[in-house]
């Protein structure tokens, strides 16, 4: 079959990029690997491409990952990419047993394989597992015609309520979702910085979770117009590097459209040096700050005693809690009345139009240029 890979001849400091290859099919080896009487074979239909994907396609994000299990598999290469939604085409021998799944069934996934044995997973808290294992990092991912994973990891989508191209995106919107009800967001004033895919659907899960005034903050213009149609009150550009460390004006202009006081909750979607320093500007005394954007490397905290003495919360998010997160997903994707699948269609994915890729026609160009035309692009097989 076809993958998009990286493999660790491509010197990751001086390249960028997935190749397309041909690599072997998925097969379910109960005989050598026991455990997989429990995994499926699922053949694609849509697969969306993440940020997360974008740091490995420039670099940026998750080396030491990819090549540590690489180095733990002895292969040279990784199939990246986490997004799915498709149809079972093989089960092991005890899945319809132990998890009712069966060929034909229409799925997505969680990216996140956990061990259910450490300390955080025997305590409900399977997000922040030990031993986990993440697609297209730690794993073969989604990035290919089929994908072989654990049928524990696996949600039935009904494609009459979700539509196919949505029904990928389920795993960000679920980032999304634990992000945003992390704190209690009603009748709350919310500033959201960086209006990236997962920060846009915070957005409108805030919306629906009724907020009661909606910040967003991005240096990119075309990303405010898409936080504008998903109603938010006011949109501001901020600086990328702002020579004190945070964007004093970004920060003076919000505090103008929240009566001096600032904001009761930021949510920090960016993970950079600036916008982290800025969220704990913005936020008021008291306040909440969700921190969910990651980058590699340090950041400094300025005037770190201000956030001491005013009372600031941060609050660390990561993955999505398994499976209330998807529970709560469901809901609200499902849900017609909010509005919600409809805007992340016509508004995040311009109804298709450049930000779908046909997966057999797509070549590494042609994935970087939609990477770089849109915020939001999901591969169709």
């Amino acid at each position: 079959m076809h993958a998009f890979t990286y493999n660790t001849s491509d010197p990751w400091e001086t390249t960028k990029g997935l190749k397309k290859t041909i690599v072997a099919d998925p097969v379910l080896d109960e005989k050598n690997r026991p455990d997989e009487k429990d995994w499926v074979i699922v053949k694609l239909k849509t697969a969306g491409v993440c940020g997360s994907d974008r740091g490995i396609w420039f670099r940026t994000a998750f080396r030491d990952n990819i090549f540590e299990s690489l180095k733990r598999e002895q292969k040279s290469q990784r199939i990246v990419g986490h997004e799915f939604f498709g149809e079972i085409v093989e089960i092991g021998s005890a899945v319809e047993k132990n998890f009712s799944y069966k060929k034909g069934d229409l799925v997505s996934a969680e990216s996140h394989i956990t061990c259910g044995k450490c300390y955080q997973c025997v305590r409900g808290e399977k997000h922040v597992c030990t031993d986990e294992i993440i697609l297209g990092i730690g794993i073969d991912g989604v990035f290919a015609e089929y994908i072989k994973v654990p049928a524990k990891i696996l949600w039935k989508t009904d494609v009459n309520k979700i539509r196919p191209e949505i029904a990928c995106m389920q795993e960000p919107f679920g980032n999304a979702v634990h992000a945003t009800t992390r704190v209690d967001v009603r009748d709350k004033t919310l500033t959201v910085m960086g209006c990236g895919p997962i920060g846009l659907m915070s957005m409108l899960i805030a919306k629906a979770l009724g907020v009661k005034k909606l910040i967003a903050v991005d240096p990119n213009d075309s990303k405010l117009e898409i936080a504008r149609s998903f109603g938010a009150d006011h949109t501001f550009k901020t600086r990328r590097d702002p020579a004190d460390g945070y964007d004093a004006e970004l920060v003076k202009k919000i505090r103008e459209v929240t009566d001096g006081v600032g904001t009761d909750i930021v949510m920090e979607m960016a993970g950079f040096h600036a916008s982290v320093n800025s969220a704990l500007q913005i936020v008021r005394r008291g306040g909440d700050v969700i921190l969910f954007g990651i980058k590699n490397g340090d950041i400094v905290l300025r005037q770190f005693d201000r956030m001491i003495v005013r009372g600031i919360t941060l609050h660390s998010i990561i993955g999505r809690q398994i499976f209330q997160t998807w529970e709560t997903t469901q809901r609200l994707l499902e849900d017609q009345s909010n509005g919600i699948q409809t805007h992340l269609w016509n508004d995040l994915m311009n109804q298709g139009k450049g930000t779908l890729l046909p997966f057999h026609e797509a070549t590494t160009e042609t994935f970087e240029q939609h990477l770089l035309a849109h915020p939001k692009i999901v591969l169709t097989y």
